[in-house]
């Protein structure tokens, strides 16, 4: 049975034919039909706890929906956090309701001078101030901050993108996917080795 949450506030539908809810933050039909499967998977797992909960922005991931919270209890998996730590998205707003086209050309030709993408880094260190406090031992922070600091800056490739909208507000908006560079696959393995040990 499957019933559709009304509290306005909540904005999320509910499936409840599993071991615990799935609560959907976006339509049933929007998903892609393997992440709805992982995510049933997930709801029925012995150590999964409360509700598995689904971002408007999932997809199919490696045994788990990108875009999927699970809490689970007695039990760490490192591979549901995934290999896109500190993937992230962001969006600002400018002050623009319109751009030319031309414009909009060159100002994409600039950021694609500028910003490395895929497998690409800058050729020099970036300023080291940009990068977050090294506290304790952390042994993969350790092994991968000369190669970060020639990554600040940079996008990633699969699905990470810059992009200059138009939003549905009449404002031009500039939104960045941007990836976890080889960081996030670098802990995720490094932590599933010390959960498999």
């Amino acid at each position: 049975m499957e019933r559709e949450d009304n509290n306005q506030i909540s904005g999320h539908s509910i499936i409840e034919t599993e071991k615990l809810p799935i609560k959907l933050w976006l339509k049933e039909d929007q998903m892609e039909e393997g992440a709805l499967a992982q995510a049933r998977n997930l709801a029925n797992l012995p150590f999964a706890f409360s509700h598995i909960a689904i971002m408007p922005d999932t997809h199919l991931g490696y045994g788990m929906p990108i875009g999927a919270i699970l809490a689970t209890r007695g039990v760490v998996l490192p591979n549901a956090v995934g290999v896109d730590i500190g993937c992230g998205m962001c969006s600002l707003r400018t002050n623009l309701t319109d751009v030319e086209t031309e414009d909009l050309k060159k100002i994409m030709g600039i950021i694609r001078k500028a910003v490395p993408v895929g497998f690409k880094h800058h050729k020099n260190q970036q300023d080291e101030t940009w990068m977050p406090q090294r506290k304790g031992d952390l042994p993969v922070v350790n092994q991968e901050y000369a190669s970060a600091l020639r990554q600040i800056g940079t996008l990633g490739g699969g699905n990470h993108f810059i992009e200059i909208q138009k939003g549905s507000d009449g404002y031009i908006w500039i939104m960045i996917h941007s990836g976890s560079r080889n960081i996030g696959f670098t802990v995720a393995n490094h932590y599933n080795k010390v959960a498999k040990r």
